[in-house]
């Protein structure tokens, strides 16, 4: 047995008299097993407390011996253990004799009487040790199952905490996975919303669009019967509907701001101006309960900024504060001339533009992410989260800053950091009109939209150009190769040849022709790269617009072949 040591495998022998102890050794070794013969009982007990698997001892021996110590020893082994002896006696026992005295305490004993032969000697001690054998078989299993008792004590002793700290672990695991769930979700709301918004931004893109050659014929026909007549009542009513269309030219720019077509028109703005512009807007959308205060500084009058992207960025901001007011309060548009803190812009003069509101306000957290794109705290399709955004991109493209103050309870403050323009934005139309000398400049005009090239050549021959026409780009190329215009004259968006390959193909014919594309579309960014160093004129224009932009070119023209 392995687990058997080779001092546990061994015989002890105990015969005092004579030659017994190496006969009796002799023959227990012939049969392969380990053998020791002891002088004495003491010996033979210390020899059993130190292992052995079984003690042949002869009657003498044990009838002489001090056998207390060993008794001792019997008493106290292990449940499993039960310690075999072979006991060789030379004479027959009386009855009863052998379950009496020191043989009866033994235990575990097994009786011989000489004299016997070496085979019976040999089979005793062999089946002695396989009952040892068996013994330690026993203890193995003992053994295993106390190690596993003791496993099972210590798993039990520590069950409750490590059912804890894994509870706990599929918690965290568990809110992990419901943060990732309601993020992913959130992010896919708000790509849906922004597809959503997408689409709408494409189809308003292209109705402002069309919409912008609709109010420049209205508006070129209200200027040129401006021009035409004296009758006042007439008059007013023209300067009415001119005002009109000014104001959706306003609005076509912001729908195409909202499209995200229109790039950034940087110009003088008079702060005053916007505040009013913005305020005719809001207050329709804000109802009775909000109620809306200015204030301009003094020493306040323009900023550089896009007026379009201005108006719908002020619109905005006062939209969420008065969302931030279900009960009603006050919102105040305020405009002061500042210092801004402290490295956050280039040196020089700054307008601080704020949006002020006695709202809920907003904890810092929340405020800290009011810029970020798709960022909002209103509910699935009541809100982009594109707002704020836009109004910081275009604070930052327009060379200034955005930032937000807020505190629960105590309402939020919205600011713009602008650059303060030196100069007030040119418009007197008359005096520009006044200037504009184009008798006799051959002007060819190509527009596909009827309505749209008729204004603008009745607007052309006011101003004492000589006008050719044409409804295509391949017709305008015949034109040009017919009589060579002065300057050319071409809408942007036309059916087959664009006015941006009409004005490619022109140059490349006559490299001094100069070049002005109408257009109402938004991106001027993009035009502007794909007509070279053509002139843009946005539409609707003003009359006055017109006659500057010819007279321009003409003068480029000019400038040009003088050069020469």
């Amino acid at each position: 047995m392995a687990s058997a040591s080779l001092t546990e495998r061994r015989i002890l022998v105990l015969a005092p008299l004579g030659r017994d102890a190496e006969v009796i050794a002799n023959v227990v070794v012939r049969k392969r097993i380990a053998c020791e013969t002891v002088a004495d009982f003491a010996a033979l007990t210390d020899r059993i407390a130190a292992g052995a698997a079984a003690a042949i001892v002869t009657e003498e021996a044990l009838l002489r011996a001090d056998t207390g110590p060993l008794l001792d020893w019997l008493g106290r082994q292990e449940p499993w253990s039960d310690f075999p002896f072979v006991v060789l006696l030379s004479r027959r026992l009386a009855p009863g004799e052998a379950t009496g005295g020191p043989l009866s305490a033994l235990g575990n004993v097994v009786l011989l009487e000489r004299p016997l032969s070496a085979e019976t000697l040999g089979s005793a001690a062999d089946s002695a040790l396989r009952a040892r054998l068996r013994q330690y078989q026993a203890r193995e299993v003992l053994a295993d199952r106390q190690a596993v008792s003791a496993e099972l004590a210590a798993l039990n002793a520590t069950l409750e905490a490590r059912v804890a700290e894994r509870t706990l672990a599929l918690a965290q695991a568990n809110d992990r996975l419901t943060a990732e769930v309601i993020e992913r979700e959130r992010a896919q709301q708000a790509m849906v919303q922004y597809q959503k918004m997408e689409s709408l931004g494409r189809l308003t893109g292209g109705v402002a669009h069309d919409f912008n050659n609709l109010l420049n014929v209205v508006q070129g026909t209200m200027e040129l019967i401006l021009m035409m007549t004296q009758d006042e009542s007439i008059r007013a009513r023209a300067r009415t509907a001119k005002a009109a269309c000014e104001r959706g030219a306003r609005l076509t720019a912001q729908l195409l701001a909202f499209a995200r077509n229109q790039t950034l028109d940087l110009t003088p703005l008079r702060v005053d101006g916007l505040f009013e512009a913005v305020l005719g807007m809001a207050r329709p959308l804000l109802g009775r309960a909000i109620a809306l205060q200015v204030f301009v500084a003094p020493d306040v009058a323009c900023v550089v900024a896009d007026t379009s992207q201005m108006e719908m960025a002020l619109l905005n901001l006062a939209i969420n504060a008065r969302d931030a007011m279900p009960d009603g309060g006050t919102i105040t548009f305020r405009a002061t001339r500042e210092a801004p803190p402290a490295g956050l812009l280039p040196a020089g003069e700054y307008v601080r533009i704020a949006v002020i509101d006695n709202g809920s306000g907003m904890s810092p957290d929340v405020a800290a992410r009011v810029f970020e794109p798709f960022f909002t705290t209103k509910g699935v399709g009541k809100g982009t989260g594109l707002g704020l955004s836009q109004v910081y991109g275009m604070a930052h493209q327009s060379g200034g800053m955005a930032q937000v103050t807020s505190q629960p309870g105590q309402g939020t403050t919205i600011e713009i950091w602008l650059p303060a323009a030196a100069q007030d934005p040119a418009g007197d139309d008359t005096a520009a009109l006044a200037g504009s000398d184009l008798t006799g400049a051959r002007v060819l005009l190509v527009e596909d939209d009827d309505f749209v090239r008729a204004c603008m050549a009745d607007a052309l021959m006011t101003l004492g150009c000589d006008v050719a026409q044409a409804t295509s780009g391949s017709e305008g190329l015949a034109a040009i190769e017919r009589s060579r215009p002065d300057v050319l004259l071409t809408d942007y968006l036309m059916p087959g040849m664009t006015g941006a390959e009409l004005a490619h193909t022109a140059r490349e014919r006559y490299p001094d022709l100069p070049v002005v594309v109408a257009t109402g579309y938004a991106d001027m960014s993009a035009i502007q790269a794909a007509v070279g160093d053509g002139m843009v004129l946005r539409k609707p224009f003003q009359l006055a617009e017109l006659a500057a932009v010819v007279r321009r070119s003409l003068q480029r023209q000019g400038a040009d072949s003088g050069g020469g």
